[in-house]
């Protein structure tokens, strides 16, 4: 799927590219090095880090061209045409979903944006990835679940309980482990998360004050056209035009394996605000801990391994 205004409109070629002028080898080489250097970047990441299945027979190490392409909501001939280094040019919304999509820090991602020869539409954004860091503190956060969200509620990371609160996400494909996504159009996470009503009204407000700053990106707009082409119920919310900060207040969920489970839950932000988050879930009662001990033992007696 191409994301609207991921391919400036070129001059005709007989594969769609530019024809290339006299005198360009200076622009040619840069497109080299940022094929070369979106090369690496993609092998680096393995498929569990992102969400992603790990799959089995991959010829190359780390991601495939399909798999960024799908994470930063582009299309994937245009994609490949770019680690190709064909004569194309990329948006600076472009470039910034392909940073965030690679995980870049914010040397790399400055590295980017020079070698593609257009400016940051967010040059003081830290993009950490989530380091391994953060993911030992996650599992050691169990039996708590714990989970790193980023601005556009996708679940980038989470410890093995947080992973079974509602539903198995094991089990859910890439693309739906967003929370808005789930709390708005999948009926297990929409039938166990009580008090729905009031949360998904919150939450629409919560993403439409995160978009305020990504309005022009593709991969955000691409989850807008989703909820608002599957969810009447979003549809409803997001007219209202409502805008919220992230707050905390207890949240209820019907956890098919132990029954009622309510948490407080606190933020803790890994870089500026309006980037990715730390959520971590804890008890407001000795029943809900009694609970969740339960629901830890048979997440461990399952023997799976933990996601990231």
């Amino acid at each position: 799927m191409n994301a609207p205004g991921d391919v400036t409109q070129q001059a005709p070629g007989s594969d769609g590219s530019r024809t290339q002028p006299p005198g360009s080898d200076s622009a040619a080489s840069r497109r080299q090095e940022l094929a070369s250097f979106l090369r690496s970047r993609r092998e680096r990441i393995a498929p569990e880090q992102v969400g992603l299945p790990p799959g089995r027979r991959r010829r190359t190490p780390g991601l495939r061209r399909e798999e960024v392409a799908q994470l930063a909501a582009v299309g994937v001939t245009w994609y490949t045409w770019l680690e190709q280094a064909r004569d194309i040019q990329v948006s600076s919304q472009v470039a910034d979903a392909i940073a965030r999509a690679l995980m870049l820090d914010q040397n790399e991602r400055r590295h980017l944006f020079t070698l593609a020869g257009t400016a940051d539409p967010h040059p003081h954004l830290d993009c950490p990835g989530v380091s391994p860091a953060v993911r030992a503190m996650i599992d050691q956060l169990e039996p708590l679940p714990a989970a790193v969200f980023n601005s556009r509620f996708d679940i980038v990371a989470h410890n093995r309980t947080y992973g079974r609160l509602v539903c198995d996400l094991d089990e859910l494909p890439a693309e739906d482990r967003n929370v808005m996504w789930l709390a708005f159009t999948d009926p297990r996470w929409r039938e166990r998360m009580l008090d729905r009503e009031e949360n998904t009204r919150v939450m629409a407000a919560k993403f439409r004050a995160s978009m305020a700053n990504h309005l022009a990106e593709p991969a955000w707009k691409e989850l807008l056209r989703r909820l608002q082409q599957n969810s009447p119920e979003f549809r409803e919310a997001w007219e209202r035009h409502e805008v919220l900060q992230p707050g905390s207040h207890v949240k209820r969920y019907l956890n098919p394996e132990v029954g009622l489970l309510a948490f407080d839950f606190t933020h803790l932000w890994l870089g500026p605000q309006d980037g990715p988050r730390l959520t971590v879930y804890s008890p407001v009662d000795q029943l809900t801990r009694e609970r969740l001990e339960q629901l830890h033992r048979v997440v461990i007696a399952q023997r799976r391994p933990v996601a990231v």
